[in-house]
């Protein structure tokens, strides 16, 4: 690890201060960044701890009757909290499919939507990556490529988000609020991360020495017919290689209001909104479930190892959006190995 400078901060503007250069970086859980400074991966001068700003956080109502979350809190305490469990349960499954107990202890939910991928290729300083290195390449795309990306990848990178947070939050429209030296301003959910294209190493949309300061959940809480499905190699502790919150607004057996988001095929959460208004008016069943799902995956694409994750996404789909008209069925944080 290399030599740095330590401050901790009790106020944002004092944070943003602090964060006078590209060497910057904020400590929230640490949960990711730890991670990434012991693979050298990482090299912060200035570590900035802003754990103690109170005022990141905190849960709380909306005049709209929506919710903020402060970017300081922990994932746990947002699935647990009654307002999310109540109004937004989508949300607290996601949450709870991800990590460990432990993680989820530490962890914050604005850190969530910084999380780096887990490409074996990125972890490992003695191989070419796009994401580290621009312009070495990307031994992915003819490489071991079981866990990547078929949806949204580009001949520069196809890497995959890892977060369970950010799928649920895709299909809630949430909206990241954020300060930096510019002032303040806030994100729609769908354009905060990026697809590779030509700049794999940029995963979103903050600029230099901005802070998320919240994030914003609207007053459509999908509380009534909802699922978080999350497959993955293992029940424990592993990422998703493919999962699907689907969450839907029902007028009798009809759908009204449909929402779907996918993780762990694309390098963000990935949402079609051409899909979900093709279920709009329609009976709630698997062959119209069949039909969003062949519209989200159309240009899908493997590499080799993951072209199993295009068959596996379709089923993953129907199944997410049958799950969604009973939620009573489903375990509190599941998701079946395969």
């Amino acid at each position: 690890m290399n030599s740095f400078t330590y401050t901790k901060e009790f106020t944002v503007d004092a944070a943003l201060k602090a964060a006078d250069d590209e060497k910057a970086m904020f400590l929230a859980g640490g949960t990711n960044i730890i991670d990434l400074w012991k693979y050298n991966l990482t090299h912060p001068e200035k570590l900035i701890d802003i754990n103690d700003i109170a005022a990141l956080n905190t849960i709380e109502v909306l005049e709209n009757n929506g919710v903020r979350l402060g970017a300081l809190v922990k994932n746990a305490a947002t699935a647990y909290d009654p307002l999310i469990e109540k109004w937004y349960p989508l949300l607290s499954k996601a949450i709870l499919a991800g990590a460990s107990a432990q993680i989820r202890n530490m962890a914050t939910d604005g850190g969530n939507l910084l999380q780096r991928t887990r490409c074996y290729y990125f972890y490992d300083p003695d191989v070419p990556c796009n994401k580290r290195i621009p312009g070495s390449g990307c031994p992915a795309i003819e490489g071991c490529n079981r866990i990547h990306a078929v949806l949204g990848a580009s001949e520069q990178c196809i890497a995959v988000f890892p977060s369970d947070m950010c799928v649920a939050l895709a299909a809630l429209e949430a909206v990241v609020n954020v300060t930096g030296p510019d002032g303040k301003r806030s994100i729609a959910f769908a354009d905060f991360h990026r697809l590779p294209g030509d700049t794999p190493h940029l995963d979103n949309n903050l600029q230099q020495g901005e802070i998320i300061t919240s994030i914003d959940l609207p007053p459509n809480h999908y509380s009534k017919h909802y699922a978080y499905l999350k497959l993955r190699d293992r029940h424990s502790y592993a990422f998703a290689l493919v999962s699907v919150a689907a969450a839907f607004e029902m007028h009798g057996n009809t759908i009204s209001k449909a929402r779907i988001a996918l993780g762990g095929v694309a390098h963000k959460p990935w949402r079609v909104a051409e899909a979900e208004d093709l279920l709009k008016g329609k009976k709630a069943a698997s062959e119209n479930f069949a039909l969003a799902a062949d519209r989200i995956l159309a240009g899908a694409a493997g590499r080799g190892d993951n072209d199993f994750k295009i068959p596996l996404a379709k089923r993953a789909i129907i199944r997410a959006c049958e799950m969604a008209l009973n939620p009573e069925t489903q375990i509190p944080g599941a998701g079946p190995s395969i």
